[in-house]
C-alpha cells in the first residue's frame, strides 16, 4: 500500500481541516510533523519532509497545503523517483518569504495538480497559476475559497480526495501526466452517509 504524506502549512492543520480529514480516511497516511510550526524555514521544513521520504519505503503520494506545498516541492524534486504523485493546495506564495529561489524553475517529473483560488490571501491566483505552469502542474481553480482551509469550510473536501484518487490512478496507469481538470465547486461538500467513506476508503 502507497504511503500519502500529509504535509501541513504554518501552525499545522488542525482537526476541522481537510488535511486531516485525508489522514482519518486515506488509509496508510503520514503527517509530516515540523520542529516549530511557527517559523517558515524552508529549509528547515523540507528536510523534514526528506527525512519521512527516506524512512518510509515504498511509493509516496503527497497532499500538501500552503508553505508545506513550497517544502514539498522542494524536496520531492531530491527523491522525484519515489513520489507517485502530488496534490498541492493553496501554495503559500514563496516571494513573501524570500524563498522563490530555492524551489524548482521547471516541470515536476511526477504527476501534480495545483488548486488555487481567487480570494487567496496568501497567494494571487495569477501567481498559483504561474507556479502550476512552471512546475508542469494541472491548474484547478476553486474561485472565491479563500486558503482552502478550515477557515473557508474545508473541512470534509471529497472533491479534494478525489484528485488525489485520480492521482493514484493516472499512477497506476503510469501515464505522463494528469488528463486536464475543470473548475470544480468551490465550496465542500459533507459526506453524509457513512456508506460513501467506506466505498472511498476501499478505493485507495
Amino acid at each position: 500500500m502507497a504511503t500519502t504524506l500529509i504535509i501541513p502549512g504554518l501552525h499545522n492543520s488542525g482537526p476541522d481541516h481537510w488535511q486531516s480529514w485525508f489522514e482519518a480516511h486515506v488509509p496508510g497516511s503520514v503527517r509530516v510533523i515540523q520542529r516549530d510550526w511557527r517559523d517558515a524555514n524552508l529549509p528547515d521544513w523540507a528536510s523534514r519532509v526528506r527525512r519521512e521520504i527516506n524512512r518510509i519505503p515504498g511509493k509516496l503520494f503527497i497532499a500538501a497545503h500552503s508553505f508545506g506545498v513550497l517544502a514539498a516541492v522542494q524536496a520531492a524534486q531530491d527523491h522525484s523517483d519515489r513520489i507517485g504523485g502530488a496534490l498541492l493546495v493553496a501554495p503559500a506564495d514563496p516571494e513573501r518569504f524570500n524563498v522563490a529561489d530555492y524551489l524548482p524553475q521547471q516541470p515536476l517529473v511526477f504527476n501534480s495538480v495545483v488548486v488555487g483560488s481567487t480570494n487567496d490571501p496568501w497567494m494571487r491566483h495569477d501567481r498559483a497559476a504561474h507556479w502550476a505552469d512552471t512546475w508542469g502542474s494541472d491548474f484547478v481553480s476553486l474561485g472565491a475559497a479563500g486558503h482552502i482551509n478550515a477557515d473557508s469550510g474545508f473541512g470534509p473536501w471529497p472533491e479534494g480526495l478525489a484528485l488525489l484518487l485520480r492521482l493514484r490512478r493516472q499512477h497506476a496507469a503510469n501515464l505522463d501526466r494528469v488528463t486536464p481538470l475543470t473548475t470544480i465547486r468551490a465550496q465542500p461538500t459533507v459526506l453524509r452517509p457513512a456508506a460513501r467513506t467506506t466505498r472511498i476508503a476501499a478505493a485507495i
